[in-house]
């Protein structure tokens, strides 16, 4: 019984051997998959210990350092056709390579120095290859700004020399570029014919100051300026005496400005008269041919019907008549911004004059262009939040001396230095954080920019900076203003200072410099220039015993009258 209970164990037992020797005979056990190379993937890129900001790579200097960051090793072999440098657009960078973090860091440094506030663009392609000899899953392509060089571009002169140098190439726009047969200023380096009228007035003042500075002889000037005023009173339509804003340079006619402006341009008008009634007083002797231009010029002012532009008697002042849409344009000039010397140059008229309420009314809207906050620790006597662009400082005042000079309102001195310092200050703080903002690097105004032109201020900021904003600020800010030029010409040396001057504007957080030069940009800065060395423009202007009258008429006290 025993043994009969074993044996049944027994074979329950062998059972299951028996049933695994019924499976298939020869097939060896599975084997697992074969494990697969990972994909080749970029991670990101590091430049200097820094990584991207909005997609954009910046070295602060022209010294470089690229980490590219893959997910797996990286096989060297395939650098030197994976991974190539180029300057944007243009010619391919040498540079040395080493492998880091166990291979899947890419280290790379030009073999020589970058150029400085330039472009570059590393493409990564899908040459490149893991050490699992697998492919860049997709190609990839990092563009990296070098940043601001501070070493000079130029040699070091003394700041007399340096400002000598900044009015010589400034006034070759006005000289060399003037229009062959009206001599007038082109609007800008681009306009073909089309010339401009108060850069027009501008010019003539850099003419005088040119004369001063011995860029050009008396009599060459004077040649200069007849031209522009015989062409002005024989060739070109006035619209009650006003010209348009633009003309054809060589045949008069009006080109205009836009659908509405096709007629005359009050504050354009000003602008031009403001430089033809300087030179009148420049050129006082009495030979025939500057009696023939002072006796040109007076006729030119003397036939501008202000009061025409008080659109039926109201007692404002508008900006533009058009023959073919009348008042249409509908804008007043009120204050505060660039226009001060149209109401001057209107009230000091010896045939048109108007009184002083169209000042108080109009210009001054009953002293509702008042502001009297503070910004950035400083006040501002009038106009705008945090001052506007600051031509408003400049335009009125190449000729109207603002030292001492009140009226009911304001110091002027006080308001335009006052204005001056807020934009100073405003780039300074930076608040929006623009690359190239400092206490070298300053001025807000309008100007060209990447797609067009904006009359750019601390309440409209998009990163550009306009050389004429704190060079023409120079009587009003010298130490902050001599700062920014001496950085603007040894620092960014050629990229800004060219053929006719500084470029019109500059964009560092986009590496974007203008191409272009704006007779209302250059001629500000040779003028105020002139008026902080010598105040040539500002005696000549106040010496006018019109301006003198007119000036008091208004209320205004300044010891020049």
């Amino acid at each position: 019984m025993e043994l009969n209970m074993l044996f049944k164990g027994f074979c329950f037992l062998l059972l299951p051997l028996s049933f695994l020797s019924c499976g298939k005979k020869g097939t060896p056990n599975p084997l697992p998959p074969p494990v697969q190379p990972k994909d080749f993937i970029f991670k990101n890129a590091i430049v200097n210990n820094s990584s991207a900001t909005s997609g954009i790579y910046r070295a602060q200097d022209t010294a470089v350092r690229i980490v590219l960051n893959f997910n797996v090793p990286v096989s060297d072999l395939s650098i030197s056709s994976g991974v190539l440098w180029n300057e944007n657009g243009g010619a391919s960078v040498s540079f040395s390579n080493s492998l880091g973090s166990g291979d899947s860091s890419i280290i790379i440094y030009p073999s020589a120095p970058l150029k400085f506030l330039t472009k570059y663009v590393i493409s990564i392609s899908t040459s490149l290859i893991s050490k699992e000899n697998v492919h860049l899953k997709s190609a990839q392509t990092i563009s990296v700004s070098t940043g601001v060089d501070s070493t000079d571009k130029f040699p070091r002169v003394s700041d007399d020399a340096l400002l000598d140098l900044i009015q010589k190439q400034t006034f070759r726009y006005f000289w060399d570029f003037g229009h062959p047969v009206s001599g007038m200023a082109p609007e800008r380096n681009t306009s073909g014919d089309v010339v401009t009228t108060g850069g027009t007035g501008f010019g003539v003042m850099s003419i005088l100051a040119g004369i001063n500075r011995n860029f050009i002889s008396k009599a060459d000037g004077l040649e200069r300026i007849n031209k522009i005023v015989n062409f002005l009173k024989n060739n070109c339509t006035r619209y009650h005496g006003a010209f348009a804003h633009w003309i054809n340079g060589a045949t008069g006619a009006t080109v205009p400005f836009s659908a509405k402006d096709d007629g005359g341009d009050l504050v354009e008008t000003s602008l031009l008269m403001q430089g033809l009634l300087c030179a009148r007083q420049y050129f006082n002797n009495a030979d025939a041919m500057e009696t023939s231009l002072r006796e040109n010029i007076n006729i030119l002012y003397d036939e501008i019907n202000w009061n025409w532009f008080r659109n039926g008697n109201q007692n404002v002042l508008y900006w533009h008549w058009s023959p073919n849409y009348n008042f249409d344009m509908n804008l007043q000039i009120k204050g505060w911004n660039e226009s001060l010397i149209v109401y001057v140059l209107a009230a000091s008229s010896n045939k048109d004059s108007i009184p002083r309420i169209v000042y108080d009314n109009g210009w001054a809207s009953n002293g509702t262009m008042k502001n009297g906050d503070s910004y950035y620790g400083t006040q501002l006597p009038l106009g705008p939040a945090l001052g506007g662009p600051l031509f408003f400082a400049h335009y009125s005042f190449l000729g109207i001396n603002p030292h001492d000079l009140k009226d009911t309102y304001a110091n002027y001195f006080t308001q335009n230095t006052n204005q001056s310092l807020i934009n100073y200050k405003y780039c300074v703080a930076n608040p929006k954080g623009y690359y190239g903002y400092s206490n070298n690097s300053w001025g807000l105004t309008a100007s060209d920019e990447q797609n067009g032109y904006s009359a750019h201020s601390p309440t409209n900021d998009d990163g550009v900076i306009s050389p004429t904003a704190a060079i023409s600020s120079l009587p009003y800010t010298p130490e902050q203003s001599m700062a920014a030029l001496k950085f603007f010409y040894y620092t960014l040396g050629d990229k800004l200072f060219k053929q006719y001057g500084f470029i019109d504007a500059f964009n560092l957080s986009d590496l974007w410099f203008a191409g272009s030069f704006l007779a209302i940009d250059q001629g500000p800065q040779i003028v105020m220039i002139e008026n902080y060395r010598t105040g040539l423009l500002w005696n000549l202007f106040m010496s006018c015993p019109e301006i003198k009258r007119g000036m008091k008429n208004l209320g205004f006290q300044s010891p020049n009258f």
